[in-house]
């Protein structure tokens, strides 16, 4: 479909190719196949450019993050500026060498506060779908678990191998995948190292829905679902989201519902997408959203 039109300038993007599926969708997908898209630190900025653009932008409710090749990604770069698992065995001594030749110049870059992929730890404001569409390991695996929803191929892998070259997940993984799977799963996951299939993935709650290998099949998964969240009030698209991190991030159940009704609950009220919601199911007519001033 052609671009639409935004009030916003989009970011330049070189590690990432971005589309538009739906004209309220924005696609990312990470560009360096050769690579099993890995990501270094400049593709970590340039993610986290377009995330927090999609947040800001009026014309765009749902992101997806998905891999060209055959990985989504395995990992970090082992030529940028940090350690992580690129799981490539046969590479990882000269890898780690061009780390150390890097991190030799004393240069010091910050990290996006949203971490890997600017997905692992992110917050924001609207929905970031991953569509898994090959190997997700490392940190990768860490930018899934922390999506709000993930499709993932048939042939799709997942895995926190850090522990197997002697270091640890600290993208934000192992804190929200206790919350996810449980600790006996989160512990065999992370302390093993060991690979999960699509469905084990699915089995265990990492997944929402698994879809064939065809071309393409994941992402248009993906945009299915992307649709359903961007014909929904975008400001009740952000409330309930934001609803339900509270509950996952640590805080209890009453404490969540509290802070949400305390900060979201005037906001949604006053806005006019309550009224127009309401207004729509009386009428019997399908809403027609304004874009969320939350």
């Amino acid at each position: 479909m052609a671009q639409p039109k935004f009030e916003l300038p989009i970011p330049q993007a070189k590690y990432c190719i971005v589309s538009f599926p739906a004209s309220n969708v924005l696609l990312v997908t990470l560009n360096r196949a050769k690579d099993l898209n890995c990501v270094n630190m400049d593709g970590h900025r340039e993610l986290d450019a377009l995330w927090s653009w999609m947040d800001a932008e009026p014309g765009l409710a749902c992101g997806i993050l998905t891999g060209s090749g055959r990985a989504f990604s395995a990992g970090a770069d082992l030529k940028g500026e940090y350690l992580s698992v690129c799981l490539r065995s046969t590479m990882l001594t000269r890898l780690f060498a061009e780390w150390n030749n890097t991190n030799q110049t004393g240069q010091k870059r910050a990290h996006p506060p949203g971490g890997f992929c600017a997905l692992s730890r992110r917050s924001g404001r609207k929905p970031v779908i991953a569509a898994v569409n090959g190997i997700c390991y490392g940190g990768g695996c860490e930018a899934i678990i922390n999506a709000d929803m993930v499709v993932a191929a048939k042939k799709a892998t997942f895995a926190l191998p850090e522990v197997k070259i002697g270091v640890a997940a600290q993208a934000g993984a192992l804190p929200r995948l206790i919350r996810t799977v449980g600790k006996p799963r989160a512990m065999e996951m992370a302390l093993t190292g060991r690979t999960i299939s699509a469905a084990e993935a699915r089995e265990w709650g990492l997944v929402n829905k698994v879809v064939g290998d065809g071309d393409g099949e994941v992402v248009n998964a993906a945009v299915e679902y992307a649709k359903m969240i961007a014909a929904n009030s975008p400001d009740a698209v952000i409330v309930t989201r934001e609803s339900i991190k509270l509950g996952w991030e640590a805080v209890g159940a009453e404490d969540g519902t509290r802070m949400s009704n305390e900060i979201w609950g005037p906001r949604l009220q006053a806005g006019d997408n309550l009224k127009e919601g309401i207004a729509s199911f009386v009428e019997k007519r399908k809403p027609q959203w304004k874009p969320s001033k939350l």
